[in-house]
Protein backbone atom coordinates (compact mmCIF):
# COMPACT_ATOMS: atom_id res chain seq x y z
CA UNK A 1 0.00 0.00 0.00
CA UNK A 2 1.21 3.44 -0.82
CA UNK A 3 1.30 6.11 1.84
CA UNK A 4 -1.15 8.89 1.17
CA UNK A 5 -1.16 12.31 2.74
CA UNK A 6 -4.10 14.64 2.80
CA UNK A 7 -3.93 18.34 3.50
CA UNK A 8 -7.10 19.80 4.94
CA UNK A 9 -7.80 23.23 3.56
CA UNK A 10 -9.38 25.70 5.97
CA UNK A 11 -11.17 28.87 5.05
CA UNK A 12 -9.14 30.81 7.58
CA UNK A 13 -5.59 29.86 8.49
CA UNK A 14 -4.62 30.57 12.10
CA UNK A 15 -2.78 33.81 12.83
CA UNK A 16 -0.51 35.04 15.60
CA UNK A 17 -0.46 38.53 17.11
CA UNK A 18 3.11 39.62 17.78
CA UNK A 19 3.99 42.59 19.96
CA UNK A 20 7.17 43.97 18.37
CA UNK A 21 7.66 47.08 20.53
CA UNK A 22 5.71 48.28 23.60
CA UNK A 23 6.46 51.91 22.79
CA UNK A 24 6.68 54.71 25.33
CA UNK A 25 3.30 54.07 26.97
CA UNK A 26 4.29 50.69 28.38
CA UNK A 27 1.77 50.71 31.21
CA UNK A 28 -1.14 51.26 28.79
CA UNK A 29 0.12 48.38 26.66
CA UNK A 30 0.43 46.14 29.75
CA UNK A 31 -3.21 46.84 30.64
CA UNK A 32 -4.33 45.98 27.10
CA UNK A 33 -2.29 42.76 27.13
CA UNK A 34 -3.85 41.87 30.48
CA UNK A 35 -7.37 42.51 29.19
CA UNK A 36 -6.80 40.51 25.99
CA UNK A 37 -5.01 37.51 27.45
CA UNK A 38 -6.45 37.22 30.95
CA UNK A 39 -2.97 37.06 32.44
CA UNK A 40 -2.06 38.68 35.74
CA UNK A 41 -0.67 42.20 35.74
CA UNK A 42 2.83 40.91 36.49
CA UNK A 43 2.79 38.31 33.69
CA UNK A 44 1.37 40.88 31.27
CA UNK A 45 4.21 43.27 32.12
CA UNK A 46 6.82 40.56 31.61
CA UNK A 47 5.27 39.64 28.26
CA UNK A 48 5.14 43.27 27.09
CA UNK A 49 8.67 44.14 28.20
CA UNK A 50 10.36 41.19 26.52
CA UNK A 51 9.09 42.09 23.07
CA UNK A 52 8.98 40.67 20.44
CA UNK A 53 6.47 38.34 22.02
CA UNK A 54 3.47 36.40 20.76
CA UNK A 55 0.41 37.79 22.54
CA UNK A 56 -2.19 35.47 21.01
CA UNK A 57 -1.56 32.41 18.87
CA UNK A 58 -3.80 30.49 16.52
CA UNK A 59 -6.70 32.94 16.31
CA UNK A 60 -8.81 33.82 13.25
CA UNK A 61 -7.68 36.76 11.12
CA UNK A 62 -10.50 39.11 12.17
CA UNK A 63 -9.76 38.58 15.86
CA UNK A 64 -6.03 38.97 15.28
CA UNK A 65 -6.57 42.27 13.45
CA UNK A 66 -8.78 43.55 16.29
CA UNK A 67 -6.15 42.63 18.90
CA UNK A 68 -3.36 44.25 16.90
CA UNK A 69 -5.45 47.41 16.52
CA UNK A 70 -6.09 47.54 20.28
CA UNK A 71 -2.36 47.23 20.93
CA UNK A 72 -1.57 49.94 18.37
CA UNK A 73 -4.16 52.24 19.94
CA UNK A 74 -2.35 51.82 23.26
CA UNK A 75 0.90 53.00 21.66
CA UNK A 76 2.58 49.69 20.83
CA UNK A 77 3.79 48.23 17.56
CA UNK A 78 2.05 44.98 16.77
CA UNK A 79 1.68 42.84 13.72
CA UNK A 80 -0.40 39.90 12.56
CA UNK A 81 1.48 36.89 11.21
CA UNK A 82 -0.06 33.90 9.50
CA UNK A 83 1.09 30.62 10.96
CA UNK A 84 2.99 28.49 8.47
CA UNK A 85 1.14 25.52 7.07
CA UNK A 86 2.46 22.21 8.34
CA UNK A 87 4.34 20.02 5.93
CA UNK A 88 2.89 16.55 6.38
CA UNK A 89 5.17 15.03 3.78
CA UNK A 90 8.16 15.04 6.12
CA UNK A 91 8.72 11.75 7.94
Amino acid sequence: MADEYFLLVCDDAPHDVVLTDPGTRTLDVVHVVRRLTGLSLWHSKVLAVRAPAVILAGVPREEAEAVATALRDAGARAEVRQQPEPDFRKP
